[in-house]
């Protein structure tokens, strides 16, 4: 039977990531899951908008749990740990609410958008693959295998923490990344740092501070003889990425360390062509060796 979600790609994916939506588009298609597009959804004002105007972002996030809703589709999926904290955070505080939801609602009704019943719940392509009915569709499309690719999970830290939250699995002692790498047929690497924060949410008041945060994971995963990263954070992995020279500055040490989004990797596996992974859209390209592991044989495919 085919799942069907409610599909909310966040800001990133949409737009200086688009290697995430194509690949999250291409895996979904292998694990026969329909990707639900809704129209004209915006950010989920995490962040500054959040922590500024926390009304402003409820609003926001109820127009789009609202069009979610009104796809039919049960569950709202995301591919990115920021947002679905922050969604379901909104998502709690309306449901758990009757008084607030209906002012929203009224509010979103008087500028002519569609109000919520709070019928949806909101999940992480992560959580959708790494257990369960999920896993198994998964295993049984990854015909590629990555073996001796060496690959070091980044779990990061918005998809774990709070737990009572998120729910889903040990903030601590986590183990989804390292099940999906395992049915990839590479190898998961483990380092204390794959649980820590990224510095993202900080760059831009402290950026001292922030690289301080990325030196520790690309360190230990560098030290431990990782090929690659992997993250399920689009925000992480631009972190990891694009500011991983600046990053080696700090260290006085070079990294040349591919950050590798989830989809890209279970995309990979399932043999997915290169050019719908669009690996060459990464500030650290992959290395010959990294693509052979890769199985990146495609001799018409840029990556």
């Amino acid at each position: 039977m085919q799942e069907r979600y409610a599909y909310y790609p966040g800001c990133l994916a949409s737009l200086s990531q688009k290697e995430l939506d194509s690949s999250t588009r291409a895996i979904s298609a292998k694990l026969e899951i329909e990707l639900i597009d809704m129209p004209s959804v915006t950010c989920c004002g995490a962040g500054d908008i959040h922590e500024a105007k926390p009304d402003y972002y409820l609003h926001l996030s109820a127009r789009i749990l609202a069009q979610a809703e009104r796809t039919g589709a049960e569950v709202l999926l995301t591919i990115c740990n920021v947002c679905c904290l922050n969604l379901r955070q909104a998502n709690k505080k309306l449901q758990s609410d009757p008084a607030e939801l209906a002012r929203v609602n009224d509010n979103l009704m008087q500028v002519d958008i569609p109000t919520y019943s709070g019928g949806v719940e909101v999940r992480h392509l992560l959580w959708e693959v790494s257990a369960g009915d999920g896993f198994e569709r998964f295993r049984s499309v990854a015909v590629r295998s990555l073996e001796g690719l060496r690959v070091a999970p980044f779990y990061g830290c918005q998809i774990l923490r709070p737990a009572k939250l998120l729910g889903f699995e040990d903030p601590d002692r986590p183990e989804s990344l390292e099940r999906l790498i395992t049915a990839c047929g590479a190898e998961p690497i483990d380092y204390p740092a794959k649980v820590k924060c990224c510095g993202f949410p900080i760059v831009l008041a402290r950026e001292d501070v922030a690289l301080g945060e990325l030196v520790q994971p690309l360190q230990e995963a560098t030290d431990a003889g990782a090929d690659v990263m992997v993250t399920p954070c689009p925000l992480c992995h631009l972190s990891l990425d694009a500011w991983q020279q600046k990053a080696a500055n700090l260290a006085g040490r070079p990294f040349q360390m591919p950050i590798l989004h989830l989809a890209q990797l279970l995309g990979a596996a399932a043999g997915v062509e290169a050019d719908t992974l669009r690996f060459r859209r990464h500030v650290t390209r992959l290395s010959e060796d990294v693509k052979d592991k890769l199985r990146l044989y495609d001799p018409v495919a840029r990556v």
